[in-house]
């Protein structure tokens, strides 16, 4: 079905689509609509330089969002050029290592990178730590307001400034929502006092968990089966889609789903900034026109994997509760405090505010 999807999106469709919403035509980004008038009617011309481009990311599974998304910027770069740019698409066989993967990007061995925002904080970009935060978007429509907003021009900018236009972003990916998955179900934040917690051992997500009286402990994430099936650790969290991939629903440890909906995660779709001011403008609008059609792609495949996925668990004997049965509050209280003290002492209050106001 979704291989069905990925070619019913057609360069029409994407150009009549207007702009993602709240789009600013800013430096960094542009959007569908102002795209659209540079770009239909193109046709690459006898004199246009052709060019080759991988693009990659660390998923290996073809079942995965990001595949459909890759594959989608393939065919649209593809036809939109004439064929003038060529671009082959890697799925993990590169490395399943992102920063393994922006390395090569770097090396001008990988032209395009999928990843995670954490490796922006590593390039210096402190700012895109925020998205950490636990409880910070209310839905994917209050994330997508956000990313496709003022708040998502500003990382953009802020990431070509600091990292001296080193990484470009062209558009904001989902790994989609993060919930609590373990030995037992949980209702409310009470309820995870003194379980062990696969999840990030430092920062502000463990501050959250260990806050609610839960251990962290870290876990490699090919790991992550066996010590479920073996006990060793008593839950974890991550989406439906990896988390089902991976079969970690079929484990003692893992069995019961509880939809915490705690972490709308948001991923990179980067290029090199010199790489992409080379190309003449002309080509600038067929990656534009791409990477936005790939961005529209991997976000309808990400929500639609969602229900599948967690059909596919229940199937398979997993027992989910489901967030209307949460006491969400007992988890969001804790997790704005954080975001408040966070801002306060990082100097983000204004960009914290952005994404409240994108609600």
């Amino acid at each position: 079905m979704r291989g069905k999807r990925l070619l019913s999106i057609s360069i029409a469709a994407v150009l009549m689509a207007g702009c993602l919403a709240g789009c600013g035509n800013t430096s960094g980004r542009r959007t569908i609509g102002s795209i659209a008038d540079d770009s239909s009617g193109n046709a690459a011309g006898a004199e246009t330089a052709e060019i080759s481009m991988v693009i990659a990311s660390n998923q290996t599974s073809q079942d995965n969002p990001y595949h459909f998304g890759l594959q989608t910027f393939k065919e649209v770069a593809e036809e939109l050029s004439g064929g003038t740019i060529q671009v082959t698409c890697s799925d993990g066989d590169l490395s399943e290592d992102e920063a393994e993967l922006i390395k090569m990007q770097d090396e001008g061995k990988v032209q395009m990178v999928v990843c995670s925002p954490g490796n922006m904080s590593s390039a210096g970009v402190s700012e895109v730590n925020m998205l950490s935060l636990l409880y910070l978007f209310d839905g994917f429509s209050h994330w997508e307001a956000a990313m496709d907003g003022e708040f998502g021009s500003a990382m953009t900018d802020i990431i070509l400034e600091k990292t001296n236009n080193q990484y470009r972003i062209m558009g904001y990916w989902s790994a989609g929502v993060r919930d609590y998955y373990g030995k037992k179900p949980i209702t409310s934040a009470k309820d995870v006092k003194g379980l062990t917690i696969r999840t990030q051992t430092s920062g502000v997500v463990s501050e959250f968990w260990t806050g609610l009286g839960a251990v962290p402990v870290d876990i490699g994430w090919g790991d992550l089966y066996d010590v479920l099936k073996e006990k060793g650790v008593d839950s974890a969290e991550n989406d439906y889609t990896n988390l089902m991939l991976k079969e970690h629903h079929k484990t003692e440890n893992g069995k019961y789903i509880c939809e915490t909906h705690h972490d709308y995660t948001t991923r990179l779709f980067i290029i090199n900034g010199d790489f992409y001011d080379g190309l003449s403008s002309e080509q600038q609008n067929w990656i534009d026109t791409a990477a936005l059609a790939a961005t529209l792609q991997e976000r309808a495949v990400t929500y639609d994997m969602m229900d599948s996925s967690k059909e596919q668990c229940i199937k398979d004997g997993a027992v989910v509760t489901d967030y209307e049965e949460i006491d969400i509050d007992s988890f969001r209280k804790p997790a704005v405090k954080i975001q408040d003290q966070y801002a306060k002492e990082n100097g983000l209050d204004s960009y914290l505010q952005m994404i409240r106001d994108a609600r």
